[in-house]
């Protein structure tokens, strides 16, 4: 399978003006400024074949938005190789910027004042696709995110969600090979986000094309994708399957039971952490590898009228990683 984003030791710095407190430290500021180097991405190496569908975590200033932004040509590494299709992309070569695309979901391309068809043109011109290929494209997009009644309605008085969906119509009508994703459902109500998602694994299936997903909503991740990075402080922490992510961090299970009469509840803390108590339900977090036997022996010993166990909170073990920690073997 072709390889089709490489990234290889990279390296990002910025240079950022201080000012410490004060009047004067203002005032000297403007004419001796003190430089600071910050660096948003440390050494970082990872490739993505073409087809995946990767998602890209970690928690604000990690530099997910920074490495997205030098691989669509945005930014200009400090250091390191960076390949997409074969290309560099601060480059800004015209065959590869026609086959990729960045959909920012805080950053608009759609005319404001103008109905999104408008900008539907402007780009059919700027990518210079071919008519029949650009209402191909459209009637599909416009079918598959369900905006038909949208075109010609002005930007500014669609609802964010219906926004949204425009954005990637706008965003797809060329048929890129590479997608960068940064926040797509930020915002958005949870109907707004299933159709996004919903849409997000149908359109890689039917393209093939390979996609970069940045979210802090773990329903993204959980609902979308198979192979999951980790990036925290500028520094990879994870890659690999999601499965792998959820069994090395997710060291305990919750178990929730639903008592149908009466019973002492300090007699559950001899089998895990009692997380909640709110009769008839009792929640307790118990380590994976006695979940089993201790299930059996609560069965046994207390008036259960059902017993449900569930992996922990996604976002609780998303928590781990970012502390840091061991991964298992895959």
């Amino acid at each position: 399978m072709e390889r089709v984003i490489l990234i290889d030791k990279l390296v990002k710095e910025f240079v950022v003006n201080t000012k410490e407190p004060g009047f004067f430290a203002g005032i000297r500021s403007v004419f001796r400024p003190k430089k600071k180097r910050v660096l948003a991405l440390d050494n970082i190496s990872f490739s993505v074949d073409e087809g995946e569908l990767v998602g890209f975590i970690g928690p604000n200033g990690a530099g997910k938005t920074t490495t997205l932004k030098i691989l669509s040509g945005l930014l200009y590494p400090t250091s390191g190789l960076v390949q997409v299709l074969g290309f560099d992309p601060w480059e800004k070569n015209h065959k590869y910027l026609k086959n990729i695309s960045l959909v920012m979901g805080q950053k608009n391309q759609l005319w404001w004042d103008l109905p999104a068809v408008e900008t539907f043109e402007l780009n059919r011109a700027i990518y210079e696709i071919p008519n029949r290929d650009y209402k191909r494209s459209l009637d599909e997009l416009v079918s598959l995110l369900e905006v038909g009644g949208l075109l010609n309605v002005p930007v500014r008085r669609l609802s964010l969600g219906q926004r949204m969906r425009l954005e990637l119509v706008a965003s797809l009508l060329h048929r890129p090979r590479v997608l960068f994703l940064d926040e797509p459902t930020i915002g958005l109500d949870v109907l707004g986000q299933t159709k996004i998602r919903e849409f997000l694994v149908d359109y890689n299936r039917r393209s093939g094309a390979t996609m970069i997903l940045t979210s802090h909503n773990m329903d993204d991740i959980l609902n979308v994708v198979k192979r999951v990075i980790v990036i925290n402080k500028g520094r990879l922490v994870f890659d690999g399957p999601f499965h792998l992510l959820v069994e090395s961090f997710a060291r305990k299970k919750v178990v929730k039971i639903y008592l149908s009469d009466s019973a002492d509840i300090k007699k559950f803390e001899q089998y895990g952490k009692v997380v909640k108590v709110d009769f008839p339900e009792v929640v307790i977090s118990v380590p994976r590898e006695t979940v089993a036997l201790t299930s059996a022996e609560i069965l046994q010993n207390f008036p259960v009228a059902d017993i449900n166990i569930e992996e922990e909170p996604l976002e609780e073990v998303i928590k781990k990683v970012f502390k840091g920690g061991k991964v298992k073997d895959a």
